[in-house]
């Protein structure tokens, strides 16, 4: 039995490597602990042993990442409170899934996925209300006579049929015994993330744009090129950007064909220029990261002695942000420096 963070963590890392994802290093002071890739699927993950324990400022990031990378975010862990997690049953936290590894397993194993959700007050399913109402004519019942039998009022089970609103799992239970069939919808966990309120868009009377630090002056340059920005503090990297690239400029930019939107670009500012060793670390992660992504990683230093590259990942100097127009020209000069 799993007893610890560190051993779930291993754990973790045995499923993933042994199902064929290719995975990042750990990173204990990030957000997220590890990314996942398998083809077009990519995990964002952190690990707790409770996990009640989540930081709300962490997820709030770990969305905004996973949002630009269209990346799968899990939160993996033992217990909430003092009850262990319960196998094939998914609980949330500030919007983000948490479930046990069991759970986890049962996904990238057998391609099962969980149908419960906890909430508060229970335990609660989704109900595929085309199957419902097909069964239900299948069997000539009346909307009344499927309530009655049970045990809900024709209004509740006219919104099951709408899909408006969830069943109790005991309820769901009872149709599935009425009907002779499965009418409870799995929740798909590796649907790539999504959320309306984070926005990318690039524009320079944005609200995304003035809502940029203007201390993060690389961040607002890079914006202001057309570049939708979201910037971190707790995890390897600083910046995400991401522009829109159509055929003919994907071509020139020469990008390999990618696992994933080859859109992507991760970008790094860091205070500390003098440290060379600090960089090089910094690298390291970039490189790391940007293998799992299949995005572009970057330096922007203000530094003129410093080399055009840092073992590999290409460097920006602050000025030269103002000459460059626009988004496509930046992409060119990352190209060039990554190749040189």
């Amino acid at each position: 039995m799993i007893k610890n963070r560190t051993q779930l963590i291993k754990e973790i890392y045995q499923l993933l490597n042994k199902e064929g994802f290719e995975t990042s290093n750990v990173y204990e002071q990030s957000c997220f602990d590890l990314l996942a890739r398998k083809k077009l699927l990519l995990l964002i993950l952190k690990v707790l042993v409770n996990i009640d324990s989540i930081n709300e400022a962490h997820v709030k990031e770990i969305r905004q990442i996973s949002q630009v990378f269209l990346a799968s975010p899990i939160i993996v862990g033992l217990k909430s409170k003092n009850h262990i997690l319960e196998e094939d049953v998914v609980y949330e936290r500030y919007g983000l899934p948490a479930i046990s590894f069991e759970t986890l397993k049962n996904m990238i194993i057998y391609d099962e996925y969980p149908e419960i959700l906890a909430d508060r007050g229970g335990y609660y399913v989704k109900i595929n209300g085309d199957v419902l109402k097909e069964y239900r004519e299948e069997y000539s019942l009346s909307l009344k006579d499927l309530a009655n039998l049970a045990h809900v009022s024709r209004a509740t089970m006219h919104k099951y049929e709408n899909g408006s609103v969830r069943a109790n799992a005991e309820t769901a239970m009872d149709l599935e015994r009425i009907l002779n069939t499965k009418i409870t919808l799995d929740i798909d966990l590796f649907e790539p993330y999504r959320e309306e309120d984070i926005k990318l868009k690039a524009d320079l009377n944005d609200k995304n744009i003035q809502n940029i630090p203007l201390s993060h002056d690389n961040a607002r340059n890079l914006a202001k090129l057309g570049f939708g920005v979201v910037s971190t503090n707790k995890s390897p990297f600083d910046t995400l950007a991401k522009a829109e690239i159509n055929k003919k400029d994907l071509n020139d930019f020469n990008k390999k064909e990618s696992k994933s939107d080859p859109r992507l670009m991760a970008n790094l500012n860091t205070p500390n220029e003098n440290n060379t060793k600090k960089l090089k670390k910094m690298a390291v992660s970039l490189k790391d990261l940007s293998l799992i992504t299949s995005s572009e990683s970057f330096f922007i230093l203000k530094d003129k002695k410093i080399n055009n590259s840092i073992d590999g990942i290409p460097v920006i100097k602050s000025w030269e942000m103002k000459e460059v127009e626009d988004s496509q020209e930046f992409l060119k000069l990352i190209k060039e420096r990554k190749n040189n």
